[in-house]
């Protein structure tokens, strides 16, 4: 990184960090709904980055400027400014990870943005985002049993590794825990002196909000609004520096994650979207399909597997 900027550079982006197994994504587009609503309301913040994996067809998905991801043709300049700014200078040069963390950070500086929403890849600790140093705040989604390989084998292994985000001096937050990992978030918590606070859902979320229609859906976004609150208390103006009520509501009312829980009707077609690759995440969206199909039709028809 020191290549290519400084950490003086890096923290000026005024970072918002994610980690966690599942949510992440979901998560980070709540807070960049949320602060896109508040940001029209009030001139703050004018600009926001929003870093996030995978993509669903194109890479510059991944980098998104006020909700919308980076031209092919700006991609394609910020990966070549990248590329030979590194030239001759490392070897060998970034992984894939590693590099596509770099041209965020380079299109987001370059882009003057106020706030940088980053999402982690698969880990916390050794995670390439975790170069930055002074988050302005970090969350932590919930923790299951996924990328056991590289962060396990147990769950306290895997917490762990998501707590590397925390960093002395910034304020941290995490969705409710089994006790395992949650004992671990505390404990690194202590280590590094970071206040660390576990939120259950906020009481102010709408009910019949078709974006929090998944239960899941209703705890990140009670995250979200937790690391968007703390976010404007610090860096905002004492006028604007507060999530009012109605920035939430929008802000629920506009969000949008495509391919994540996503209800599309077509003609006399219905079609669920979700991704899953590890065992929570299945359980998490074959519940959201049975109450969608249960809610939408009265009730759902399952063959009898002993019937043939």
């Amino acid at each position: 990184m020191e290549e290519l900027y400084s950490d003086d550079d890096v923290n000026g982006l005024n970072v918002i960090h994610v980690s966690g197994t599942k949510g992440k994504g979901s998560t980070c587009a709540f807070i960049n709904s949320l602060l896109k609503v508040h940001g029209e309301r009030t001139g703050f913040p004018r600009k926001i980055g929003l870093y996030t994996s995978p993509h669903l067809k194109y890479v510059q998905e991944r980098i998104q400027i006020d909700s919308r991801p980076l031209s092919e043709n700006l991609f394609a300049k910020y990966v070549f400014e990248v590329w030979h700014g590194l030239s001759g200078k490392i070897f060998p040069g970034p992984r894939y990870l590693q590099l596509l963390f770099l041209i965020s950070v380079h299109a987001f500086i370059k882009e003057g943005v106020d706030v940088a929403i980053y999402e982690t890849h698969n880990g916390g600790e050794y995670d390439a985002t975790n170069v930055i140093q002074k988050p302005v705040v970090t969350g932590v989604t919930t923790i299951g049993m996924d990328h056991v390989e590289q962060l396990g084998p147990l769950i306290e292994n895997i917490a762990w590794h998501k707590a590397g985000i925390f960093k002395h001096g910034s304020p941290a937050f995490s969705t409710s825990q089994e006790p395992a990992a949650a004992t671990v978030l505390q404990q690194r918590a202590n280590e590094k002196n970071v206040a660390l606070q576990f939120v259950g859902v906020n009481p102010i979320l709408p009910h019949n909000a078709l974006a929090l229609k998944p239960e899941v859906q209703r705890m990140n976004c009670s995250l979200a609004i937790a690391l968007a609150s703390t976010f404007l208390k610090i860096k905002a103006s004492q006028e604007h520096c507060f999530l009012a009520s109605q920035d939430i509501f929008q802000g629920i009312e506009q969000f949008s994650w495509p391919g994540r829980f996503h209800h599309i009707l077509d003609g006399n077609h219905e079609w669920f979207l979700d991704g899953a690759h590890n065992e929570l995440s299945i359980q998490k969206a074959a519940q959201w399909f049975v109450e969608t199909t249960l809610e939408g039709q009265g009730c759902l028809v399952m063959p009898d597997p002993k019937k043939k």
